[in-house]
């Protein structure tokens, strides 16, 4: 890279190496898609609790759980996670009840199909996590290939220059630091998206959990 007399952003973007500009252009890739997952996922776990909240007083309202059921079913992609888990393990019980099981075996069946739909919509609450969680840990090294790459292609520069002087260095310096500073710019909220986000799932699995077992103890009691 030549000197110039005014180094600004966009020439040191323009003039930049072509490895250095594909690092670029792959941070940024990385970047968009990470706050297009952040603010997708915002908006999932968003839902998510509003549907869960209404969900639970829906359920403790004390009506019957049959009727509770059927509504669920009729509409279960607008109740949310928590009402799928509880139609999975009304469904079983009731199936159960219709075969004429008794005791323990008529839990049986409400017990793992809560499980496996629990686990169903933790993958689901956590699709995208791990994106976010490799453009937190990768994108600085990105950068930093980049940035190694910009300061030996202007050390090589100066190889045939006749004086080397800070003027002549700069712009390509300047250049590879770039990179770095856009490493960051993609991990620095993907990392705090990340652990705010597993988090909030690991608060709405506690919730999950605990509402499975209060659930069994009522079905328990209808079963003793």
């Amino acid at each position: 890279m030549q000197p110039t007399g005014e180094i600004s952003l966009i020439n040191l973007l323009l003039d930049a190496s072509i490895p250095v500009q594909l690092v670029m252009l792959l941070l940024l890739a990385i970047s968009v898609v990470s706050w297009a997952y952040i603010f997708g996922k915002r908006r999932t776990l968003k839902r998510t609790r509003e549907q869960t909240q209404r969900f639970e007083s829906d359920f403790w309202a004390g009506g019957d759980l049959s009727v509770l059921q059927q509504s669920v079913a009729a509409r279960r992609d607008e109740n949310g996670s928590l009402a799928r888990i509880f139609e999975a393990g009304m469904t079983e019980f009731l199936k159960g009840r219709r075969s004429q099981q008794r005791g323990d075996a008529l839990l049986d069946g409400p017990r793992r199909a809560m499980r496996a739909a629990y686990q169903r919509e933790l993958d689901g609450l956590e699709a995208n996590l791990g994106f976010l969680a490799s453009a937190g840990s990768v994108s600085p090294y990105i950068g930093l290939l980049g940035t190694v790459w910009g300061i030996m292609h202007a050390f090589i520069g100066l190889s045939g220059a006749q004086s080397a002087t800070l003027a002549s260095v700069a712009p390509g310096i300047a250049e590879a630091l770039i990179a770095t500073a856009i490493g960051l710019f993609a991990a620095i909220p993907a990392v705090v998206a990340y652990n705010r986000y597993s988090a909030e799932i690991d608060r709405l699995s506690i919730r999950f959990d605990a509402f499975i077992d209060e659930f069994l103890n009522i079905l328990q009691r209808q079963v003793a």
